[in-house]
């Protein structure tokens, strides 16, 4: 099929292309072009008539825990005071540890369904259910499959419950891993652990080799807020990111998510070792861990993607916390311009959880794609064009999602879902879990 946008982002970060378009076939990308010339190229083809509107690349949700949305208005008896106490207080006793099959396959489905429908094709997932395995992800997968995105899941696999159970952990993600290596469908696996405060130092290398032995990267929460640095200072002599590059794990085979209370040697370290890095600018703000070094992590060159951490699922809004948190922190309007922050969300998120031919729409590339309605208040030019979608869009502004060649929402709505049936298994499934905060 062609589909003819008036504007076209086929290079995020790049300027955008007026009146071109793309032919898709299978999917991939097999031809960008001006509208008109792949017309009379290819009379024959289906044509998605997209005037008025903005082909894009499929963004990219580079973080997120998708049973988050349960504890969205979970009754609380006292906020929590500090990191340590959302953790300890709240995130670990009354979400994680409550979570069951069908608590996880409801929020999976809902994530999945609000994700789409901002234009979100590809997403990596990282879930904390330690009492839910095994066989957790593969119960998500089957979720991911039916809805069609491009998913990566890992479990967290920690100690803080005991040492069986996080080999247990670990466990489920080599299981996983080797599955959907033979499976070689659009689900895959990534290993992941939690933290330096919740992992011993063997269990974190055997993390890393396993990974190793597959060719997957490694994830963890690192630096979230002053909690882990200071304990990593108490405990080992020396900050989170120093303490792993003793370990001699630090390396492009690492995905640190957060990284919110990074030093000046951290950051060095990163950017030395090519360690990759998920900004969340939204979720960092709300439970107080204080706002990334994203833009000078993107100036090094990390790859570095933005995640939405299962807090506001809906990317225009977590794009436009990145152009603003950083202008206000450095008090700098140049800082994180619209057309840096619309890569991290799309090409930038690829590069970081090892997506090939992902985030861009040229010739050879994944045919994961958005068209977002550009009648904006003011006319949209390329120089502009980043900014108004930026600023001014969220989910309701597009129109259709494909992922890997097929449409997932058509003009608005998401294909082959009962949205209503949906929300009605989350809250049952969140009514449960609140039962044990009441």
């Amino acid at each position: 099929m062609l589909i003819l946008p008036s504007w076209l982002i086929a290079i995020p970060g790049q300027p955008p292309l007026p009146e071109q378009g793309v032919r898709v076939v299978g999917d991939r990308i097999a031809e960008v072009g001006p509208n008109a010339a792949l017309r009379a190229r290819f009379p024959a083809e289906e044509v998605i008539d997209a005037a008025g509107h903005v082909l894009a690349p499929g963004f990219v949700n580079a973080h997120t825990h998708l049973y988050g949305v349960l504890a969205h208005g979970i009754p609380l008896q006292k906020a929590p005071a500090d990191f340590w106490g959302f953790l300890n207080d709240f995130w670990w006793p009354l979400v994680e540890d409550a979570l069951d099959h069908e608590m996880i396959v409801a929020a999976t489905d809902w994530g999945c369904a609000e994700m789409l429908r901002s234009g979100v094709t590809s997403f990596y997932d990282c879930l904390e259910a330690p009492y839910a395995i095994p066989d957790a992800l593969f119960a998500q997968k089957e979720v991911v499959e039916r809805r069609g995105l491009r998913g990566i899941l890992s479990f967290e696999a920690t100690e803080r419950v005991s040492r069986a159970n996080g080999q247990l952990g670990l466990q489920e993600n080599v299981r996983f891993i080797d599955y959907c290596r033979q499976d070689a469908g659009l689900v895959q696996g990534m290993m992941c652990f939690h933290t330096t405060f919740t992992c011993s130092a063997d269990f974190i290398r055997q993390a890393f080799e396993l990974a190793a032995e597959r060719d997957t990267l490694t994830h963890m929460h690192c630096n979230e807020g002053v909690h882990e640095p200071n304990y990593a200072l108490a405990h080992f002599g020396k900050r989170t990111l120093a303490y792993y590059d003793e370990l001699g794990v630090t390396g492009p085979g690492m995905l640190a998510s957060q990284c919110v209370q990074l030093s000046e040697e951290e950051q060095a370290l990163i950017v030395q070792r090519d360690v990759r890095v998920t900004h969340m600018p939204l979720s960092n703000c709300e439970v107080g861990g204080g706002i990334a070094p994203a833009p000078e992590l993107a100036a090094a060159g990390v790859r570095l993607g933005l995640g939405s951490d299962g807090y506001i699922n809906d990317f225009f809004e977590v794009m436009r916390g990145a152009f603003l948190i950083h202008k206000a922190h450095r008090l700098d309007p140049q800082v994180m311009p619209a057309h840096q922050v619309f890569y991290l969300a799309t090409e930038g998120g690829a590069r970081a959880l090892g997506l090939e031919k992902v985030g861009r729409l040229q010739p050879g590339w994944a045919a994961d794609l958005q068209i977002i309605d550009a009648h904006f208040p003011t006319p949209a030019a390329a120089h502009n064009l980043y900014d108004q979608l930026v600023l001014w869009r969220n989910h309701t502004h597009v129109r259709d999602v494909m992922a890997a060649g097929r449409w997932r929402v058509r003009a608005g709505v998401l294909l082959d879902a009962d949205l209503a049936a949906m929300r009605a298994r989350v809250h049952d499934a969140a009514k449960r879990m609140w039962a044990k905060a009441s």
